[in-house]
């Protein structure tokens, strides 16, 4: 869909369709480490979602100076950070939900409902904290890495096309804005052992940005403004 009738095209279903479709390798590769079940049961919903969105919104944009083999490395390169990015927050959603059982065990009750009995059989099956940690901050680094790259193929596109090194729209405020939480985080680790909720929340943040860099922005102009 996206390559269709020879073009480059893009819109936010298909933006977060391959995000997610990126996520899923990164997840099929961590699992080949570590046994790490419980993300899969988010990430297979979170696919199916997608995939209902992507047709119930077909409607995408012709990208410009499509024929650009930088364009399209930026483009590719963008979209696996943001898979990256979206893979470490359902890790650190995974984690905290484990961080909670582990913390207040008598929430469930005398008689859990279903969903809550299967919820915690998963949390239960999952691998310890640290291990888990471990896993979320490999992806924390790789996504930082591919932010960098986003940030730095993205200023170079720029200059060669408008002649400005980064234009100060929304998307490249919001990717600057994930990348300074993840240094954040990744400096306060280094340097005071940031783990656990911190860890966590800087994440969550870090996502929050990467959503309204794009899928956010194109979701507003798309659905809501009706602007194509």
């Amino acid at each position: 869909m996206v390559l269709q009738s020879g073009n480059l095209r893009i819109s936010w279903t298909l933006a977060l369709s391959a995000a997610v479709w990126i996520g899923m390798i990164v997840f099929w590769l961590e699992s080949l480490f570590i046994r790490i079940d419980g993300l899969q049961l988010l990430l297979l919903p979170v696919g199916t979602i997608v995939c209902l969105l992507a047709i119930s919104f077909p409607q995408s944009q012709l990208i410009a100076h499509a024929n650009d083999p930088g364009l399209r490395i930026h483009l590719l390169i963008a979209l696996s950070a943001y898979a990256l990015v979206t893979i470490a927050a359902l890790q650190a959603m995974l984690m905290s939900g484990l961080d909670r059982r582990l913390h207040f065990p008598r929430d469930e009750g005398a008689h859990p409902g279903p969903i809550r009995r299967a919820v915690g059989r998963l949390l239960d099956a999952q691998p310890p904290l640290l291990a888990q940690e471990q896993v979320l901050f490999r992806l924390i680094w790789v996504a930082f890495a591919a932010l960098t790259l986003t940030l730095v193929s993205g200023a170079l596109i720029s200059l060669s096309l408008s002649g400005k090194w980064l234009p100060l729209d929304h998307k490249s405020i919001f990717t600057l804005l994930s990348w300074l939480t993840f240094s954040i985080l990744i400096v306060g680790r280094h340097l005071r052992g940031w783990r656990g909720r911190t860890a966590l929340r800087y994440t969550l943040v870090g996502f929050a940005f990467v959503v309204l860099a794009y899928t956010g922005s194109r979701f507003v102009i798309e659905v809501i403004l009706q602007r194509h």
